[in-house]
């Protein structure tokens, strides 16, 4: 049987928004924009580069319909690249690209095979003996089994199984298409190109059953390295699989205990310490990272009364660990040391903390604060913030918080 090469992708998204996503730098917010597109881009030259027989391409090509026909121009000229070299490239439709949402249309190459949404479709490559099954959505939301319709293997080819969907459940992913594991292995194919779920994941070994994850994460969800996944067939079997990194920009989310940590210089020393292994993975990425700190800490009330400040002196460390590391976010779950002397808001003449005990139990005030902040948070722009929790705590935190930063106000303490 004949020997070759592919390349299994997956939750594409162009056309995505990055949503949320707050940096100081305009320059360095535009690369993260471009960052969808980019590493579509790089996937193709990799491709070519490493000489691979066809790409599959499994759901969510799209993020959503068109505004206008850029995504589908951009589309079509990566994948007319693949054309020019003879790649033929096989794509089905996912949930964010099915046939009632995306309904705009550009005119792609003779390479391109698309699966279609009545029922699945084989496509065959008799030059390598390969035979490839699926069924792309016709619509957002699909609930059957897909897999159970899929035809059985053709005898003596490579079969090779695409499907989008979240198997028996994959959170924070939507359940579309499910199937089990067994579904899939029953069919007797030699490889299952899975879309849907954006981390990658080799479901299973023999046969392989595996989610390439996407190209580019989007959000401070979807951390790490990110790209598709290049199958080497020897023999009509599965001989390897190798990862191809191809993400133009990086999430990362990083949480340290900073309750050994006596002042600002030891604490940024942590930060920097904890972030090195992340800018080296990176290799010149850049890198939006949400930090969070936590522990019990002498420098609580500090911190939360200096957040802008610490905010600033966070991003200046790391700037001196990697050049394109930037702080996302600054999460602060720092609790107070236990045994710590009494808060000097009890020893003024006003109680400032019985009032605000006081507030914190009265239902009508809390009632009336977290329906101003819920409405605040809708009309922040883009979904920058969850409509819920527009401040990322209930009342009761954000009190706690308010005593300690009136106690560091009032007792003058520095660091």
């Amino acid at each position: 049987m004949a020997s070759f090469s592919f390349v299994h992708a997956a939750d594409l998204h162009l056309g995505s928004p990055f949503r949320g996503l707050s940096l100081k730098d305009p320059a360095v917010a535009d690369r993260f924009a471009d960052a969808t597109r980019n590493a579509f881009t790089a996937l193709v030259t990799r491709t070519l580069e490493r000489k691979a027989d066809f790409l599959v391409i499994a759901g969510d090509i799209y993020d959503g319909e068109w505004q206008d026909n850029s995504v589908g121009l951009f589309f079509n000229r990566e994948i007319a690249r693949l054309d020019r070299a003879g790649v033929p490239v096989f794509v089905l439709r996912g949930n964010h690209d099915a046939e009632s949402v995306v309904t705009k249309s550009i005119s792609l190459p003779d390479n391109v095979r698309s699966f279609g949404t009545r029922k699945p479709e084989s496509h065959a490559l008799a030059e390598l003996g390969v035979v490839l099954h699926g069924q792309s959505f016709a619509d957002r939301h699909v609930a059957d089994n897909l897999a159970r319709a899929y035809p059985p293997p053709v005898a003596g080819k490579v079969n090779i199984g695409v499907l989008h969907t979240s198997l028996t459940g994959r959170p924070p992913h939507a359940d579309y298409a499910p199937c089990s594991l067994e579904d899939l292995t029953a069919k007797g194919y030699d490889y299952w190109a899975l879309g849907h779920v954006h981390q990658y994941e080799v479901v299973n070994r023999d046969p392989p059953v595996v989610f390439p994850g996407n190209l580019q994460g989007r959000n401070s969800r979807e951390t790490g390295e990110k790209g598709a996944v290049l199958v080497t067939v020897e023999d009509g079997r599965v001989s390897g699989l190798e990862r191809l990194i191809v993400d133009e920009a990086r999430f990362e989310r990083l949480e340290l205990d900073i309750g050994a940590c006596e002042d600002l210089p030891g604490l940024l020393g942590t930060v920097e310490d904890g972030l090195a292994p992340l800018a080296q993975t990176a290799r010149g990425r850049p890198v939006a990272l949400r930090l969070r700190l936590y522990g019990h800490s002498e420098l609580r009330a500090w911190l939360l009364a200096n957040r802008s400040q610490l905010a600033d002196e966070v991003q200046a460390a790391l700037d001196r660990v990697g050049q394109d590391v930037w702080l996302e976010k600054l999460v602060l779950d720092v609790a107070e040391t236990p045994g710590r002397a009494p808060s000097p808001l009890a020893d003024s003449t006003l109680d400032i903390a019985a009032l605000l005990e006081a507030a914190a139990r009265d239902p009508d005030l809390g009632a009336a604060a977290n329906a101003n902040l819920a409405e605040l948070g809708r009309k922040i722009p883009n979904g920058a913030l969850d409509p819920a929790r527009p401040f990322g705590e209930d009342l009761d935190t954000l009190i706690q918080e308010a005593k300690a930063v009136l106690a560091e106000r009032i007792s003058g303490r520095g660091r």
